[in-house]
This record gives structure tokens, sequence and C-alpha cells, in this order.
């Protein structure tokens, strides 16, 4: 019997893989954290199947409900909000599966960023403009950062920048965001990408802060940062499709 980490993508239930959706009908056991998750998304589950909502259990509880499946032979599917590569405690999870004995493995969905770069429409590297995405999020009551992780050594490289779990501190991020990447820099909230109650806020490094306290959204936003983010972007031609490229070696 296996555990089963499927990515649930940002919230909309026709965003996950097929191999996801097969995954989820056949298990009959599916742990969801149910702070992000779109309801919908258990449709996919088997009628019969137990639904856990781990939002009130702490990791010891939820490693308890995996290996009690398992050992009545019954395989689980735990859901991770967007994809399971960040933020989604999954190192530590399958440590003390590798721990009880009990196998794992992943589904990856899609991140929260994607989701919100597409609801935008908007490409986070530009050529000649930025070629780089720091995915970050920054301390307030969580985790301890890295001190190499320092956010001001992220704006030096102005990179696009996604900020995650961020959204309660975004004034104070925003002013140490103006010196590297100018109090004009275009910046976008974007809330449950995907999901019925999506919101977009744009604005500047400048004046986001008052959007976003004057929208009161406190949870489950994603922060973008960066020049690609402007509406109107004139940049150079990528190599990829410039006409002048020598094509003469490329076959089939």
């Amino acid at each position: 019997m296996t555990v089963h980490f499927i990515g649930a993508g940002p919230g909309a239930a026709d965003l996950l893989t097929v191999r996801a959706v097969g995954l989820l009908r056949e298990s009959p056991v599916c742990l969801y954290a149910g702070t992000y998750l779109d309801p919908e998304v258990l449709a996919h589950c088997a009628p019969d199947a137990e639904l856990i909502d781990t939002q009130g259990l702490d990791l010891d509880q939820i490693i308890e409900h995996c290996v009690r499946a398992t050992n009545k032979g019954r395989d689980v599917a735990r859901l991770c909000s967007g994809d399971p590569s960040i933020y989604s405690a999954l190192a530590e999870q399958t440590r003390r599966l590798d721990a009880a004995g009990v196998p794992w493995d992943v589904t990856p969905g899609v991140p929260a960023y994607a989701a919100a770069a597409a609801l935008l429409g908007t490409e986070l590297t530009v050529p000649e403009l930025t070629q780089s995405v720091v995915l970050t999020r920054t301390r307030a009551r969580s985790t301890v950062m890295p001190e190499t992780e320092a956010l001001a050594n992220f704006a030096r490289t102005r990179a696009t920048l996604v900020l995650h779990l961020a959204v309660t501190r975004i004034r104070t991020l925003a002013r140490e965001l103006v010196p590297e990447y100018g109090a004009d820099c275009p910046v976008a909230v974007v809330y449950r990408a995907s999901q019925p109650e999506q919101q977009v806020l744009r604005g500047t490094l400048a004046d986001i802060a008052d959007r976003v306290e004057d929208a009161e959204l406190r949870r489950a936003a994603v922060i973008l940062v960066g020049r690609a983010l402007a509406k109107s972007v004139d940049c150079a031609r990528s190599h990829l499709y410039d006409p002048a490229r020598d094509r003469t070696h490329i076959t089939g």
C-alpha cells in the first residue's frame, strides 16, 4: 500500500493532472488541506472514500492516519496545495513514512505562481529583461529563514520575484524592495488563482500595500514583483525564434 502525495494545484478541480485524478479515484483514504482547497477537487474521490481535513491536525497526527490506513491495506491520497515540491512539508512527512516502512510516491501539480501568471496573462521571463524567477517567502510567525536567503539578497538580482505566505507583510516587503526595483516597479497580488473567489490586484511597490489592505486580503495570495509584469513590455527577440538564427543543424 502507498501514500500518494498529490499536487492539488491552485484549487480548481479541472487543473489536476490526469494521473492525480486517477489516484484520487482509486484511493480509499484522502487527506487534504481544507484551508486552501476548493471543495470541488474532492469530487474526484470515490463516493465512499474516507475524507480527512488536515487543517486542524499536527504532522504526527497526519502521519498516524497514513500509517493506520496503509496497515489496513488502503492506499492514501495526500493532497498538497499547489505542487509538492515547495512549501508542502514533503521532506518531513516522507522521513516519518520511511521510518514507519510505508511506501510513498509524488505526483506533481500546477504551482500557485504558475496559475497566478496564467491569470495575469504574463510571461515571467522576458528576453534581455529578466531570465530568472525567484520563489521565496518571508518570516513572520513561521519557520526561520536561512541568513543567506534574506529578501535583500534576492532583490539585488532584480529577477521576477514570487513571494508566498507573505501578504500580511506586504507594506514592509514593498519598502524593502524599492531600493533595488524602484517604487514604480509593477506588482501583482493574486488571491486564490483559479478558484471561484479569485481576485487580482495590480499596482506598484509604491501603492500595492494600500490596495491589499483595502481588499482585506490575509492569506492564500501570491505576490509577484518585477518589470516583466508590466502590461506592455518592449522586449528583445527571443533567440529561439529569431529568423536570423542558424537552423542548418536542426534535424527532424
